[in-house]
């Protein structure tokens, strides 16, 4: 079934011009929006009132693909893969009518990086904010664009966005330079040819698996089958690309060869432009890039490689590490063939990009502290019986049957392991993650929060090196952050959203082992729970389950781990 759009048409990233008096966003303007705002207006504060909603339709479906050739079963919006593309306007309101059309699968649908401010029961984690949604039900999740940028939504129950249950989010807005063409979102992933709950079962047997390939949008080659992900560029035209990964593990180094990337944005956040030559995207990270076609040269209308390369240095990686590929055509060049052109030099390297790099459009300041008092999230593992992560010493495990939001509309206490903190103010909070154990990097993200980066480090968090050190004034802020591998990484955020928020690692099967915590955000300030809509899921999903054949296995975010660290 195709994407359902109902009152208001949904919206080519490359179509949109918006008029008001004195600003025009088009081409040669991308820094303006509309009469009262444009890319320097504070977004966390200050949004349009467009009064248009936006209505999709998505049906989760058992459908057989061959993304790169080789057919297995995949679980998918819509049928397709990636899922339709949810766009909106920065200001309009998003609904989306998530029908669950699985044979045996509960679901529940996260917005990944969507602030949901004042609506944080539409956050879609199951065990958190809802029951899952039982198969042959419906439920419609609405939310308002706050923010613009790229991001995606995705299944938060067991492993099923590796199964494909996933898609882009756009929301057009202002940018921070100038561009012709909104090429869209470019998803990277690993691929695995197994199902993901096979290969989980066989991982907890012998140890985490590698993939078998790696996907650009949707599309590779293996073997002899499979085409790859390409678009074509006009000589001297500038283009803009959203990539997002959404992988289950693995980070990847994404470049085009002989051309550079001009940085915009980094998850949702809008960021002064730099220039490089690649950029280290982890799981859940989202970077917006521009890049300019070559003149209208003879030597220039050829084909040429955009690599995804897996980062082994904190991966377990992919058969075919190097052949993660799309190809960036021209007009008046070949039409067919691969390129034949060379990379750059791709060191293993899994920090993020330079925190002096990613210098936020719209300034913020965090209060200066002493970081002795940051309170610090170690990171601990479990070895056996079989593997657990921990996160402030606890292994976090909810229950689908009892999230946490109906827990704390009826009793308003929690059992130990749904490892809750409460945040009660309403005033800056700041954390240390630490992790000294595995060489392994971590995509760390946040729910309903863009969190300050104020210091990464490697080795034992070290107070006074990180308060001399830390970025006080205007740092990074995203909602997904890579924590160095045998390092800590000091963050920050004001407590200005109420609500029960989620912070996990991204790698799939980490936090379906334990790695996460929920933070209870300012609980009497909570408002406007729709209890009714929450009691009718959870009825469902209770009832299913009476006749299901298949029960929570894991932390109840993802699916749960391993019995062998040696490789995570």
């Amino acid at each position: 079934m195709a994407l359902l759009a109902l009152g208001a048409k949904a919206l080519p990233a490359d179509r949109i011009e918006r008029q008001y008096p004195g600003c025009r966003h088009s081409p040669t303007s991308r820094n303006c929006w509309d009469d009262t705002t444009d890319i320097n207006t504070d977004y966390s504060t200050t949004w349009p009132n467009t009064g248009v909603t936006r209505e999709y339709s998505l049906i989760l479906q058992n459908v057989t693909l061959a993304p790169d050739g080789f057919a297995r079963t995949m679980l998918t919006f819509n049928g397709t893969y990636p899922g339709p593309t949810i766009s909106a306007n920065w200001g309009d309101v998003v609904k989306i009518h998530v029908t669950n059309g699985l044979t045996n699968n509960g679901t529940s649908i996260h917005w990944h990086g969507v602030r949901q401010l004042n609506t944080f029961q539409e956050d879609g984690v199951n065990g958190v904010t809802q029951c899952p949604l039982a198969p042959g039900e419906t439920q419609t999740y609405t939310w308002r664009a706050t923010q613009y940028g790229t991001s995606w939504y995705h299944s938060h129950y067991a492993v099923q966005y590796s199964e494909g249950l996933l898609g882009p989010i756009v929301i057009n807005g202002p940018a921070s330079a100038n561009y012709d063409v909104d090429l869209g979102a470019v998803m990277v992933t690993d691929w695995y040819h197994n199902t993901a709950f096979s290969t989980w079962h066989y991982a907890e047997t012998f140890g985490l698996p590698q993939a078998q390939n790696g996907l650009i949008h949707g599309k590779n080659v293996f073997g002899s089958g499979g085409y790859r992900w390409n678009t074509t560029f006009i000589p001297g035209k500038k283009y803009r690309l959203r990539f997002i990964n959404t992988g289950v593990e693995a980070a990847f180094r994404l470049s085009i060869d002989d051309h550079q990337f001009q940085v915009i944005s980094t998850d949702f956040v809008p960021i002064t432009p730099y220039t490089t030559d690649s950029i280290l995207i982890g799981d859940g990270e989202r970077y917006d890039v521009i890049v300019e076609a070559k003149t209208n040269s003879t030597t220039h209308l050829k084909n040429y490689w955009l690599r995804a390369t897996v980062q082994t240095a904190c991966s377990t990686g992919v058969d075919n590490p190097l052949n993660i590929k799309g190809i960036i055509r021209y007009a008046g060049g070949p039409t067919s063939g691969d390129p034949n052109t060379t990379g750059v030099a791709i060191a293993q390297n899994c920090a993020d990009e330079p925190i002096s790099s990613l210098v936020p459009v719209v300034p913020k300041a965090v209060p200066r502290v002493d970081l002795s008092g940051a309170q610090n999230l170690f990171w601990g593992v479990n070895l056996a019986p079989v593997i657990r992560w921990t996160l402030g010493g606890v292994s976090t495990r909810v229950d689908w049957n009892h999230p946490t939001l109906q827990l704390l509309q009826s009793t308003g206490t929690y059992p130990t392991e749904y490892n809750i903190i409460e945040l009660p103010e309403h005033k800056w909070y700041y954390f240390v993650i630490e992790e000294t154990g595995v060489r392994f990097a971590h995509p760390i993200h946040l729910h309903g929060h863009d969190f300050h980066i104020l210091y990464q480090g490697n080795g034992t968090f070290n107070a006074t090196e990180a308060t001399l050190g830390a970025r006080w004034s205007n740092p990074p802020r995203r909602d997904v952050a890579m924590l160095p591998g045998q390092g800590y990484m000091v963050i920050a955020f004001e407590a200005d959203n109420p609500g029960i928020w989620v912070l996990h690692c991204h790698i799939a099967w980490h936090v379906s082992a334990g790695f996460a915590l929920q933070f209870l955000e300012r609980q009497n300030d909570i408002a406007g729970v729709d209890n009714s809509t929450l009691n009718n899921i959870c009825n469902d999903w209770r009832t299913y389950q009476t006749t299901a054949t298949h029960y929570q296995e894991d932390s109840g975010l993802k699916k749960r781990g391993l019995k062998l660290d040696s490789i995570m």
